[in-house]
C-alpha cells in the first residue's frame, strides 16, 4: 500500500512510518493527517506489527502545519473550519491510541504541529541538534490540535511558557522540560531508536497495549475510576499467552 505523503517500510515487528514532504521540510497539510488517519488503520490490523517509529524524510522531523491551509480557509464559514479541523484532530486521536508501542525519532525542525504529531507518541528520542518552537502565538493563531497534549506532559505553567512566548529550544532544554525522554548525538540517533524498538518488541505486546491504554485515559479521573480501569484489564490480561511467557527467576 503506497501513500502520497508517508513511506512504510516494514522490518519483522517493526513499522518505521516516514512523513515524505522533505522538499518542503515536512510540513503537515490536511492530506497527510487524512492519510495518517487510514494508515492508522493498516497498522492496527496488522497483527505483526508490535513497534512505530515514527520519522520525517530528510533533515527535518516537521517545521509544523503548513500556513497556506490556514489562509486559504479564512473565508468559510465557522462551523466549516470547526468541521475541518475536527477530523483532523480525529487522525492525530486514532494515531496516539493505537494499541502498538510508538517511537518519535527527531532531528532538525520540530515545530508547531510537529511537535504535537510527535507527543502522540509513546517515546521520544531526539538529536541534539534537533530545535523545538509553538510558533502559532506569535503567528496570531491559536494551537488547535492539543494545547492539553502540551499541559500533561509539561504542566501548566511550562506549557504557557513554551505556548505563550513562543519559544524555540533547543534538545537539552527540550528534555529538561519533559518533551522529550532522551536526547542522543546525531550519529547515536537510529542506534538509540532501534535499541529502545528492539527493548518493546521483546516485552509482552498485551500486557503494554492494556497499560499504556490505562495510563492514556485515566489522567485527571479520581483515583477509583482509574483502579476500576485497572480491573477491567484483567480480562484481557488473564486470557492473553503473556502471562504464561513469565519467567519468575529473571
Amino acid at each position: 500500500m503506497t501513500f502520497n505523503n508517508w513511506l512504510l517500510d516494514f522490518d519483522e515487528w517493526v513499522v518505521s512510518l516516514s512523513l515524505n514532504r522533505s522538499d518542503q521540510n515536512n510540513l503537515l497539510n490536511s492530506d497527510t493527517l487524512f492519510e495518517l488517519g487510514q494508515i492508522c488503520s493498516v497498522i492496527e490490523e496488522n497483527q505483526s506489527i508490535r513497534v512505530v517509529i515514527l520519522q520525517g524524510q530528510g533533515k527535518h522531523f516537521s517545521a509544523g502545519m503548513d500556513p497556506e491551509i490556514i489562509k486559504n480557509r479564512l473565508a468559510l464559514s465557522l462551523q466549516s473550519n470547526r468541521d475541518f479541523i475536527l477530523q483532523q484532530q480525529r487522525c492525530l486521536d486514532r494515531f496516539e491510541s493505537l494499541s502498538k508501542m510508538t517511537i518519535a525519532k527527531l532531528r532538525g525542525f520540530c515545530y508547531g504541529g510537529g511537535l504535537i504529531l510527535a507527543l502522540c507518541c509513546d517515546f521520544r528520542i531526539a538529536s541534539q541538534r534537533t530545535v523545538f518552537s509553538l510558533p502559532e502565538v506569535r503567528l496570531g493563531i491559536p494551537i488547535l490540535w492539543g494545547t492539553q497534549r502540551i499541559t500533561r506532559i509539561v504542566g501548566i505553567a511550562a506549557a504557557k511558557e513554551l505556548i505563550l512566548l513562543a519559544k524555540r529550544i533547543n534538545a537539552a532544554s527540550a528534555k529538561e522540560y519533559g518533551l522529550v525522554h532522551q536526547v542522543v548525538a546525531p550519529s547515536k540517533l537510529d542506534q538509540s531508536v532501534d535499541t529502545l524498538a528492539k527493548k518493546l518488541v521483546n516485552m509482552p505486546l498485551n500486557a503494554l497495549s492494556t497499560v499504556k491504554h490505562i495510563i492514556d485515559n485515566s489522567y485527571g479521573l479520581p483515583v477509583r475510576a482509574c483502579e476500576d480501569l485497572e480491573l477491567d484489564s484483567l480480562k484481557l490480561l488473564t486470557r492473553s499467552k503473556d502471562n504464561q511467557q513469565i519467567d519468575i527467576k529473571k
